[in-house]
């Protein structure tokens, strides 16, 4: 009971830090990076940079005080520029962990976060990609990955459900076959559901969950893309394909 209690003011706490530090970045560091980079792009590589160095503190700070573990697998591969990320999704945090160990990282944000203003002020200054781009969000996610950013894309669109299968959108597997990219599938999962989707931050789990981050070999694109294929129904088995991939090693992952 003790160490429950502990971790829900751990989490109330990191989660304090976290959006005081949204806020700093916003009045602070942006209008400095304003001042020193009028260069839009150079100015969106040095926020997603400071982005990336503010959230591996944030992780870092979680597993000091308890509130989560992390142990990372093969994560040397996520060491290239231009990469198309696709991964999971069961908690909150899952793209805290991502850009954390991604340098130079673009994503796509959901349109209420451009209000919310913990985080409106990192979302600009990084050059992030809003999801109300209709039919040019993936017009947007293909620039990005051509002029070098990472892509962090979630193929579910949303959390994973606590019960039940997952659900893919085609939205990832339409930039992967439309980008000449990298593209590597990463495979996150916890051991006891953190912040999963429906559930407010301060019910915390009985235990503290441990994620295990593992990135896969990269996809061979080709394998979807041969002899031609029309772009529709390359994204529709590579949807199928990631459907089948997640839901097998996420499954092998907790019974290992």
């Amino acid at each position: 009971m003790l160490n429950k209690i502990w971790r829900v003011i751990a989490t109330a706490f990191c989660f304090s830090c976290f959006g005081i530090g949204g806020i700093l970045i916003g009045l602070i560091a942006f209008p400095l990076l304003i001042a020193v980079s009028p260069d839009r792009l150079d100015r969106a590589r040095r926020a997603q940079a400071l982005i990336h160095h503010s959230f591996r503190f944030f992780v870092g700070l979680m597993c000091v005080v308890g509130v989560i573990s992390v142990e990372l697998r093969n994560v040397q591969r996520l060491a290239r520029s231009g990469q198309l990320v696709l991964a999971n999704h069961p908690s909150l945090i899952d793209v805290v962990i991502l850009i954390s160990l991604l340098k130079q990282t673009n994503c796509i944000v959901k349109g209420g976060l451009w209000r919310n203003p913990f985080m409106r002020g990192p979302i600009l200054a990084a050059g992030y990609i809003s999801n109300h781009g209709g039919s040019d969000l993936i017009d947007d996610c293909v620039a990005a990955l051509a002029k070098g950013d990472n892509l962090i894309v979630f193929p579910e669109g949303t959390r994973t459900p606590v019960s039940g299968p997952m659900q893919l959108q085609r939205g990832a597997a339409n930039i992967a076959v439309r980008a000449t990219c990298i593209v590597t599938p990463v495979v996150i999962q916890v051991s006891t559901p953190m912040l999963p989707k429906g559930r407010p931050w301060y019910r915390v789990p009985p235990t503290r969950p441990h994620f295990i981050v593992t990135v896969e070999d990269d996809l061979d694109m080709q394998t979807f893309l041969a002899q031609g294929r029309p772009a529709t129904l390359a994204a529709r088995d590579l949807t199928q394909w990631l459907h089948e991939f997640f839901t097998r090693e996420t499954q092998q992952i907790a019974a290992a």
